[in-house]
């Protein structure tokens, strides 16, 4: 059972709960905290100054609307509570991103009362607003911007509300365990695919004009026109021509140790880039990084392996 001492830590107001797995995590009296509001601030400076002039005057009207006003101001508490109170929250899949672009947080809420939620509030780093029908779910994707490539956490969700008056806010900041891969940025400018080097070309290979394909270059003057790979063209990923060989085939290879750049992360920027131009032609191509050496192959499963050993190298 949690300790008093244990409930009333400051930084659960700030921070919030951090949940310990990703389940879905019900909104009750330990989760939720009320303040008010400035509007509330002003009407408790009203209510007593209301009290000071009845009493001054000794004027049961005065009293009367002061204790009117009074009563609906701490009732007001009560229904704040229950805009937030019961409802469920429960974190959803979130998709890998390019460094750069904005991660989208899936936040399942579920209402299983009879009673609506209106004016409820969802914090990020930005604020969706939303009304819940009793006995209703619905999803909302709240986004973080990303900056670096690696993982991307993204720390506190704050739920809140401010019904049925503005008089009081009431909050549950939640720190779920969300956290989205975020690949390198693909570089700006397109540069050329590696030519595979003589020693990743397999014995057996002879001369061009073949019919087993070995790789993609640059398009240059007098290449074969049945040769140019018109599905890189029509994307707009340039000119390419497919190069052949005879007996065995060779593959092309996107690797680290062939990549320009000035430093570590925008080489890491050029092989992200190579590896989706390669994936959106269609070819099939070997991956390379220090400590870790990927086969030739192509599909989304491959395309994944390796923008991932991009994101985490």
């Amino acid at each position: 059972m949690t300790s008093l001492t244990e409930r009333v830590k400051a930084h659960r107001f700030f921070a919030g709960e951090k949940a310990t797995e990703n389940q879905p995590m019900p909104l009750t009296h330990r989760r939720i905290f009320i303040l008010p509001t400035q509007r509330g601030l002003g009407f408790a400076v009203l209510i007593i100054l209301l009290f000071l002039i009845a009493f001054v005057y000794n004027n049961n009207l005065a009293y009367l609307l002061t204790f009117l006003i009074a009563s609906i101001f701490f009732i007001t508490i009560t229904h704040s509570f229950k805009s937030l109170s019961g409802l469920i929250v429960q974190p959803g899949q979130s998709k890998p991103v390019f460094a750069g672009t904005a991660a989208g947080f899936d936040i399942h809420l579920d209402n299983p009362n009879s009673t609506p939620r209106q004016h409820l509030q969802i914090t990020l780093e930005s604020t969706e607003s939303l009304t819940l029908a009793a006995q209703s779910k619905t999803t909302v994707t709240l986004y973080s911007a990303t900056h670096k490539r690696g993982w991307h956490e993204a720390g506190k969700v704050t739920i809140a509300s401010s019904y049925p008056l503005g008089l009081f806010r009431a909050w549950s900041p939640i720190r779920f365990n969300l956290k989205v891969l975020v690949y390198p940025k693909p570089a700006t400018q397109s540069s050329p695919f590696p030519e595979s080097s003589a020693g990743e070309i397999q014995q057996g290979f002879s001369k061009k004009g073949a019919d087993d394909f070995y790789g993609m270059q640059e398009y240059q003057p007098g290449d074969p026109i049945k040769h140019i790979h018109w599905k890189a063209y029509a994307k707009g990923l340039g000119l390419y021509s497919k190069q052949y060989g005879g007996g065995n085939s060779a593959q092309i290879w996107l690797d680290y140790g062939q990549t320009s750049g000035n430093d570590t992360e925008a080489r890491l920027s050029q092989l992200c880039r190579w590896v989706i131009e390669a994936d959106q032609a269609g070819l099939s191509y070997g991956f390379i990084l220090p400590g870790l050496r990927l086969p030739p192959d192509s599909g989304v499963a491959h395309t994944q392996k390796c923008l991932e050993a991009l994101a985490l190298f």
